[in-house]
């Protein structure tokens, strides 16, 4: 077995101690995805997520800053806020006690009567660190944590030439789906590059899975692979969507980068995806995906989609079956993805399990994927 695997035994993906681990040595000591900028675009605006063992929120102030802050009040420790919204002020549900947009504390009902030693000045939220980077809000619990630039500074110049920020999203296409698999199982599928041309021979079948390129910058894992010279010689009038302008001639591929510890992009020809890892248990994984396209008039799209001929032809599966029963059957590639993620945690408690050889060069990323959340996890990183 080259390389040898599994590195991380079963209980890596079975296990409640190994989750916990995690969430503690891994998602809560590094960036997190937050959001997308157009997200936060008015003071009072708001949106929270989960990093590791902490709950952020990022909230614009009165100067149209971005602020990070632990979602804690400072009082008895209830969340002060909910998912997304837009307030003037941040008020505890609890006991109403209030911050302003800064993070300090404004507000105390009957403060002379039950605090009377209370300086509010003293009691802000904890802060949390937030940037913006390829138009998209990031968090990390340390107030005082490294900079993006520094993260994803060695990997940066191996993602796609799109201009993120200028690409509108478009809504219909985002998806929300709870995988029955540890979030390695689905980072290690992303990073899989064994399994392109066969679990997805026939949604995958326009780009050249045997010229693909791949590295790793720090525990970013990057990859490229150009169009086939078929379906290059005809996207122009075969893509469902739009081409993007800056992803033509020789920059005529795709980018499917995974960011640690679960972020991966789809930078493709016609459009630009998120595909957000977040863990919820050891056999549960929350996966959400937002996708960016042209700017261009809506018409165009229709064009597109009635030009390529998708509009009537169902796209093909990798088997012949019942699209609506079989995610195999259904030219849907998250769908074979998940299939199989799926498939493989149910394996892991079977007697009878075990790890046949491990490819050369197309399961290397999940080989070193494994050594890279081990050395984490050992302190190492």
């Amino acid at each position: 077995m080259p390389g040898g695997m599994p590195i991380l035994p079963v209980e890596a993906y079975t296990s409640q101690e190994w989750f916990d681990r995690e969430q503690e040595a891994i998602f809560s000591r590094t960036w997190a995805y937050a959001g997308f900028v157009e997200d936060l675009t008015e003071p009072g605006q708001y949106l929270s997520v989960q990093a590791g063992l902490n709950n952020i929120f990022v909230v614009m102030g009165k100067d149209r800053q971005l602020r990070a802050f632990h979602n804690i009040c400072r009082h008895r420790g209830t969340q002060l806020i909910r998912s997304i919204g837009q307030a003037a002020a941040l008020r505890c549900p609890y006991h109403d006690w209030t911050y302003d947009l800064e993070g300090k504390l404004v507000g105390v009902p009957q403060r002379g009567k039950e605090f009377p030693d209370l300086d509010p000045s003293c009691i802000s939220l904890f802060p949390a660190s937030v940037g913006v980077w390829r138009g998209l809000i990031w968090v990390h619990p340390d107030p005082d944590a490294p900079s993006l630039a520094e993260w994803f500074g060695g990997v940066e110049p191996h993602l796609g030439p799109h201009r993120v920020e200028q690409l509108p999203e478009l809504k219909r296409l985002g998806t929300a789906q709870m995988v029955e698999a540890n979030w390695k199982i689905v980072v290690e599928n992303f990073v899989d590059l064994y399994h392109l041309k066969h679990l997805h021979s026939a949604t995958l079948a326009t780009y050249d899975h045997d010229r693909g390129e791949c590295s790793w910058h720090g525990p970013h894992f990057a990859f490229w692979e150009p169009l086939t010279a078929d379906y290059a010689a005809a996207a122009e009038r075969q893509s469902p969507f739009p081409l993007l302008d800056e992803v033509r001639g020789e920059n005529a591929g795709v980018w499917v980068p995974m960011l640690f510890p679960g972020i991966g992009f789809g930078e493709f020809e016609n459009n630009w995806s998120l595909f957000h890892v977040k863990p919820v248990a050891p056999d549960r994984t929350w996966v959400t995906t937002r996708t960016r396209t042209a700017d261009v008039p809506r018409w165009r799209f229709a064009y597109q989609l009635l030009r390529s001929g998708m509009l009537w032809r169902r796209p093909r599966g990798k088997y012949e079956g019942d699209p609506k029963t079989d995610p195999l059957s259904s030219g849907n590639l998250l769908l074979e993805d998940n299939f199989a993620c799926e498939q493989q945690q149910r394996s892991l408690g079977s007697p009878q399990l075990e790890h046949g050889p491990s490819s050369q060069h197309g399961e290397a990323g999940v080989r070193r994927h494994q050594e890279i959340v081990l050395e984490w996890l050992n302190g190492a990183a």
